[in-house]
């Protein structure tokens, strides 16, 4: 599955620290702006307890934890949707990605240089968003007058939605708004919003890169931006990226967890910027294990069994008989396949059953 997130930000805000530190990518980190000019991808390994305790249980000869591809795209500055600077890749790329992780500068370093000469996160929030709105606009503006004739010809129903989903679009945004704070009840409105590709529609996560001091309980501009982004549909999480470089540099578990405790956290902030990630793309994992493989796998939440085994081969979907089904817990507490069938804790589930988070199938099929 090839969902990806792209960080995105002014320049010098710790963006490219913030992606060596997930992928362990070479992506230069320098204090002046566009040091990332072409965008660096990075495939990272989605931090899971439950699969460690699997493998506990059934010493596997082969583990593979779930990934998800993280984009560093170049710095934006304000003129980008006409062109200025980066502007034009910068929204090409991020147009690809399917959300966003919009890091934010909410610490002072008079060695580290602002590209607008002082620290303001919601400012700088505000000058991608603008940017990103005023490209929205535009191609919300153009659609209104491609189907505002075949919505007026009276026949095409979904020419007339479609003309009010653009219409409602184009009120919020020139109000200055990201078309995400809009939603829709109807799945057929939800489609054709999708449809679109606006990009303030996208997932964001917003990530407010800050000091040693803050790393814990956030800082005042934390909270300016929490207050800012209310309403928004969005989340946040705060993150010290130096000190996550920091914790990079040990090398084993046990080193970066002692590190972790001086600084009174209980998981590094990458992790967490893993985990919110992944929740923000409306991922979830199933699990096969064995005494040949433990093993994760990324679905969409609400994915039903037969397309679950599509994602492990097209043979399993194609021949989908059944989905047998033991709930994560009663694993961990049973410990073997058939202690779990000898105690009732084995479903055996068909076509349309919706895939759960943590469960752990076998899935029963023939071509």
């Amino acid at each position: 599955m090839s969902l990806n997130c792209g960080i995105v930000g002014l320049p010098n805000v710790g963006k490219s620290t913030l992606f060596n530190c997930l992928s362990n990518a070479k992506a230069q980190a320098a204090n002046f702006p566009f040091c990332t000019i072409e965008p660096n991808v990075g495939v990272i390994t989605v931090p899971d307890e439950r699969l460690n305790a699997l493998v506990e249980i059934d010493h596997p000869k082969r583990v593979v934890p779930a990934t998800m591809e993280i984009v560093d795209i170049a710095g934006l500055v304000k003129g980008a949707s006409r062109g200025e600077g980066l502007g034009n890749k910068f929204l090409a790329n991020i147009r690809e990605t399917d959300a966003i992780i919009h890091v934010l500068r909410c610490f002072d370093d008079p060695n580290v240089t602002h590209v607008d000469g002082s620290v303001d996160p919601v400012r700088d929030k505000e000058i991608i968003d603008t940017e990103l709105q005023l490209k929205d606009l535009e191609t919300v503006e153009s659609r209104i007058g491609k189907v505002e004739k075949q919505a007026q010809s009276g026949g095409d129903k979904t020419a007339k939605r479609l003309l009010a989903i653009l219409q409602q679009y184009k009120e919020v945004l020139e109000q200055g708004k990201n078309a995400r704070v809009l939603e829709w009840d109807s799945k057929d409105d939800q489609k054709l919003a999708r449809d679109l590709f606006l990009l303030t529609n996208k997932p964001v996560l917003y990530v407010c890169n800050v000091d040693d001091a803050a790393a814990k309980d956030g800082n005042a501009y934390v909270e300016a931006v929490r207050q800012a982004i209310a309403g928004e549909n969005a989340q946040l999480l705060v993150v010290a990226a130096k000190t996550e470089s920091e914790i990079a540099e040990f090398e084993t578990y046990e080193e970066r967890q002692m590190f972790l405790q001086e600084l009174g956290l209980e998981e590094s902030g990458v992790n967490r910027l893993i985990k919110a990630s992944y929740a923000l793309l409306n991922l979830q994992t199933y699990f096969t294990t064995g005494p040949d493989e433990s093993r994760a796998w990324t679905f969409v939440k609400g994915t039903k069994a037969p397309q679950a085994a599509g994602i492990i081969h097209t043979d399993f979907e194609k021949g989908f008989i059944r989905a047998e089904v033991i709930k994560y817990e009663d694993y961990i507490h049973y410990r073997t396949e058939a202690a779990c069938k000898e105690a009732g804790k084995l479903a055996v589930e068909g076509k349309d059953y919706v895939v759960e988070d943590g469960d752990i199938l076998h899935f029963r099929f023939n071509v």
